[in-house]
């Protein structure tokens, strides 16, 4: 494997891990305003991202820095290209994050509603915008023979890439509600549980098509053949069935790992669909960004390597500690265990 595959994979793990970790707690932070019945519930749903959700973000930022060095053309024509769109997800994830520290600063049941919506469709809107985004490298976009974006806002939207935007979305609620049933007692965890399984069935069905479109638009738009992208496409059907099995059948360990999986499945299937090109053209498709051709220097992805051995290890001992000195329920002041 030469580096610039290597490193589209390693780009490819970063999000996978980023849909993974960040789903669960967007899934919680859109189910605030409605899961908790009161004050106390609510504090409780808080407290289990509390200590992980900022940390869960650092997958991005890598994710984005290593698209930068080590594809700095993919970098600057997506940027370009989906400006608004990130600038919007960026306006989402800041009121998100001011959620969390300033819901506390007032008393008032108004201040607090105010701020627990702002989580929920801060939430909500990250999820929705980045499944319409990370699509539209599959699907194309109108990109010149100089690798500059030649479209506008409107061309990121097509029933395909608003479908992929409504299964991030499912999906993290399912991803999310089941990971409150791991980590709740008493009623909290029955009503996560009751909404766990609300979101199943559909986020299974939202999901699976978009699965299935994706490996279809590989075939027709990237002139992909049905292998690779249909392993992953199907892994991610079964893990989304398996979820809806374990969880009516009362194995909510099983079915969050489910969920999970069918986070990364998400990603792997477009990120598989894509390759051997990082963004296609659409209708020019021989316009469409390479991997070989949008990567860095030889010098450079060495050096990006050699850090990336030396660090990336650190950085997932730190986060494995962290998910495992917080590992127990959170109980609240009024939660009666069951």
């Amino acid at each position: 494997m030469d580096l610039p595959t290597l490193w589209f994979c390693l780009i490819a793990i970063l999000w996978a891990g980023y849909f993974l970790l960040e789903g669960f707690d967007f899934g919680v932070g859109m189910l605030l305003p409605f899961l908790p019945r009161d004050e106390d519930e609510r504090r409780v749903l808080l407290r289990t991202i509390g200590p992980v959700w900022d940390g869960n973000e650092v997958w991005l930022i890598v994710a984005g820095g290593a698209t930068f060095a080590a594809f700095p053309a993919w970098y600057a024509t997506m940027f370009s290209g989906f400006y608004v769109a990130l600038l919007l997800v960026l306006v989402f994830l800041i009121v998100r994050v001011v959620s969390f520290e300033w819901r506390s600063k007032g008393e008032s049941e108004r201040w607090r509603s105010t701020w627990t919506w702002a989580n929920a469709i801060g939430s909500a809107g990250a999820a929705l915008v980045w499944g319409v985004g990370l699509a539209n490298l599959v699907s194309g976009v109108p990109i010149d023979g100089d690798g500059h974006f030649a479209g506008n806002l409107l061309d990121l939207f097509s029933p395909y890439t608003v479908l992929a935007g409504v299964a991030a979305v499912l999906l993290f609620l399912f991803h999310g509600a089941t990971f409150l049933t791991l980590r709740t007692v008493g009623d909290l965890c029955a009503g996560a549980e009751r909404t766990a399984r609300t979101f199943a069935l559909p986020a299974a069905l939202v999901g699976a098509v978009f699965l299935v479109w994706t490996v279809a638009l590989a075939l027709d738009r990237n002139e992909k053949d049905l292998f690779p992208p249909v392993l992953p496409a199907a892994f991610g059907i079964a893990a989304l069935l398996l979820g809806v099995l374990f969880l009516f059948r009362g194995r909510n360990g099983r079915a969050f790992a489910m969920t999970g999986l069918a986070a990364i499945a998400f990603v792997a299937t477009l990120f598989t669909s894509l390759y051997p090109r990082v963004m296609v053209s659409s209708p020019n498709f021989e316009n469409s960004l390479t991997v070989d051709g949008a990567a860095s220097s030889h010098y450079a992805l060495q050096v990006m390597s050699v850090v990336a051995l030396v660090f990336v290890p650190i950085v997932l001992a730190y986060q494995g500690w962290t998910y495992y000195v917080f590992r127990s329920r959170v109980v609240g002041e009024r939660t009666v265990p069951s």
